[in-house]
């Protein structure tokens, strides 16, 4: 398991964004023969599945919520650093580098700055991507 797959559980819980229900269209697709309107049918259903289960996480409520839980002020809405803290993950500069690398930075990896600022936004898209409710202030 990744990094970003570790702070994603961590805020999301035990929530999958796969559904374990697509049994349904595969099976429509094998029943008739030759027609070419059945086959059309299962992969316009299938896409539209997904994405109607795919359960919604409020990102803000449950890091503000594990915020408040704690004996001193936390940015999680600015520093990568916080928020990787916030989860209960290593949030040292290697473990910060290794995010980095998982996530495509192509910039310098020993200029701390640019890469901790990428990162937070990377990371907030990556979790609005994975079904997570990301304020949009912080996905800019």
């Amino acid at each position: 398991m990744g990094i970003f797959d570790k702070l994603k559980e961590s805020i999301f819980g035990h929530h999958d964004a796969t559904p374990a229900t697509p049994a349904g269209p595969p099976s429509a697709g094998i029943v008739a023969g030759g027609s070419s309107t059945a086959p059309a049918a299962p992969p316009a259903a299938a896409p539209s599945t997904p994405a109607a289960t795919m359960p919604t996480v409020d990102v803000a409520a449950m890091l503000d919520g594990k915020a408040a839980k704690t004996g001193h002020k936390v940015n999680w809405r600015e520093s990568i650093v916080d928020l990787m803290s916030l989860v209960g993950i290593d949030n040292s500069l290697a473990e910060r580098r290794a995010l980095a690398r998982e996530l495509g930075y192509t910039g310098d990896l020993n200029d701390t700055a640019p890469m901790n600022i990428w990162l937070h936004k990377q990371v907030m898209r990556k979790l609005a991507e994975n079904g997570g409710k990301v304020p949009p202030e912080l996905l800019d």
